[in-house]
């Protein structure tokens, strides 16, 4: 039995738009695009070598993630810098993230604590020097995500990393000290020492401190930052 040909619409299919998708996300973690800027379909569609439609569907789907805003006869852009929304992002995982601990507890076993094991390792070993700090925050996310992933709380753990979307490639994680990412080593290993000895109380406690910290330094970062935004044109 033939397989049913994908869909398409004016002439592309799905793999264009997903082609636009990823590129446009390599662009915001290498800050080709940044809060504030216009974006242009145009010269986003040349620069990755195809045409504006599934660009424009791709930058669809971003504006329901919160990544890019639109204006009818304006089209897409950048939102701008938003410290409210940075603290408001660190306001979910504050609630969300302790949440999970009792379902991680529950279910983490000698396969899920060697995959904590190993986030928590990659993210020392990653380099700390100021060249290698975009590597090193998301060693970071990878071991919150592991350990949200511990508890199969799928709905939860779809959210969690639409946040991370957020903090990561719509700001990049520039707004946190390069010094303060070498203090959050012994906040890890103090969460996935409570996890493993499946103590829920000192985990949840643990994480959350180390959330709180993060929030405080993050938003002392970010208005300083936000006194000298500078927005180029695209």
């Amino acid at each position: 039995m033939t397989q049913p040909k994908k869909r398409k619409e004016n002439g592309f299919g799905e793999d264009h738009s997903r082609k636009a998708y990823k590129g446009i996300r390599r662009m915001l973690y290498y800050k080709e695009l940044v809060p504030g800027q216009k974006v242009s379909c145009r010269s986003v569609a040349k620069k990755l070598g195809m045409s504006v439609t599934p660009v424009i569907q791709a930058l669809k789907l971003m504006e329901f993630q919160g990544l890019v805003g639109h204006e009818a006869n304006h089209g897409y852009f950048m939102t701008p810098f938003s410290i409210a929304e940075v603290a408001e992002i660190y306001e979910m995982r504050q609630l969300l993230e302790p949440s999970l601990v009792p379902a991680v507890v529950e279910a983490i076993d000698a396969e899920g604590k060697e995959i904590l094991k190993n986030t928590l390792e990659a993210h020392v070993s990653a380099g700390k020097e100021e060249m290698f700090f975009q590597d090193r925050l998301f060693k970071n996310v990878e071991f919150h995500l592991a350990l949200a992933s511990l508890s199969k709380m799928e709905t939860q753990i779809r959210i969690l990393r639409q946040l991370y979307n957020l903090l990561f490639l719509k700001y990049g994680g520039n707004y946190l000290p390069v010094a303060f990412t070498r203090s959050l080593d012994g906040e890890h290993q103090k969460i996935y020492d409570a996890v493993c000895a499946k103590d829920v109380s000192a985990a949840q406690t643990a994480l959350g401190t180390h959330i709180a910290n993060v929030k405080e330094s993050v938003l002392k970062s970010a208005a300083r930052m936000s006194e000298n935004v500078d927005v180029p044109e695209f």
